[in-house]
């Protein structure tokens, strides 16, 4: 007797200027998932939130597929705990934070992991330019605080170039961050697991533009990905340990990319954490996993797994108190 598939829905778009990213990931996700394994129905969210399904409690699993805001910082995650779906990823609270570039920052500090110099402003603050130079020096990033694949960042030389990013960082958010500039290698790791996760092999991102943009990620790949990185055994060991400190300080869960600098000392600077990482055919999670043994096909099936083990664990947790 042919076992029963598993009902899998792959939910992608979505309202959040990675709408597009979404489409790409969700489209490799889909191709690579087992068909004789899963059944598997596409949810697509259009950019106005609206759901192409009345229902989601008809899955054994969801694959939230959504990168940025309304996919990536807690919300749907909230959502499919409400209506008791196992879904792929960090829950709740793991989205929230490692989507807040502002409260990561200050969780990761708080620990002692090493973390560039940083200054928030939320809309309504009074900028100091030569104040945020004295502190931070130049060149410097100005990001929103919650937004994912370099969008809306800038790197910033002069004030009149400050002002621009500033207001265009604050086109996407309420609340953004200026960052010191750190020149190193920009080296990526992958993350897998719920309560024992597990680092891939380190892969660095050589950027042919001024850094890693949106545009040099998905539009004129103007970066190159070297898997493995070239560096030594000592330092892919703290790397990876690194990233999985991160990963579990931040209450992650599933899977996670974290994001470093390495400057010619050796010292490793986190940079931050992706929670719904790139699935595309060039993006680096799935290729650190590839390069260290596990393909996307399996890759996908151990995230599946990975839910759902949380999921029945969490419903052996007592919800009243009789």
């Amino acid at each position: 007797m042919a076992k029963k598939k598993i009902k899998i829905g792959v939910l992608f778009g979505g309202k959040s200027a990675e709408h597009e990213v979404s489409l790409q990931s969700a489209r490799n996700v889909i191709r690579a998932l087992n068909k004789n394994k899963y059944q598997i129905t596409p949810i697509k969210i259009n950019k106005n939130g609206k759901f192409n399904l009345n229902s989601i409690k008809n899955f054994n699993v969801i694959f939230p597929v959504l990168h940025g805001p309304f996919g990536e910082d807690g919300s749907i995650q909230g959502l499919l705990k409400l209506a008791g779906v196992p879904f792929v990823g960090a829950g709740v609270l793991g989205s929230a934070v490692g989507m807040d570039k502002d409260v990561m920052k200050r969780l990761l500090r708080d620990v002692g992991i090493p973390i560039g110099k940083f200054i928030t402003l939320k809309i309504g603050d009074k900028v100091n330019f030569n104040k945020v130079k004295k502190e931070l020096g130049l060149p410097l990033f100005i990001k929103p605080a919650n937004m994912g694949s370099s969008v809306g960042i800038n790197k910033v030389k002069n004030e009149n170039e400050f002002k621009k990013a500033a207001r265009e960082a604050f086109s996407f958010d309420t609340k953004i961050i200026i960052e010191e500039f750190i020149k190193g290698q920009e080296i990526e790791c992958s993350v897998l697991g719920n309560d024992k996760p597990v680092a891939s092999i380190p892969g660095e991102i050589i950027a042919n533009q001024e850094f890693y943009s949106y545009d040099a990620k998905y539009i004129d790949k103007g970066s190159v990905a070297e898997i493995p990185a070239k560096i030594d055994k000592n330092t892919i060991k703290k790397i990876q340990e690194l990233a999985v400190q991160v990963f579990q300080i931040l209450n992650c869960e599933g899977m996670g990319r974290v994001d470093f600098f390495l400057k010619k000392n050796g010292e490793a600077i986190v940079n931050e954490i992706n929670t719904i990482p790139g699935f595309t055919s060039i993006s680096m999670y799935p290729k650190l996993w590839e390069a260290s043994g596990l393909p996307l096909p399996k890759l996908l099936d151990k995230l599946i797994k990975l839910a759902i083990d949380r999921f029945n664990r969490e419903q052996k947790l007592k919800t009243t108190v009789k």
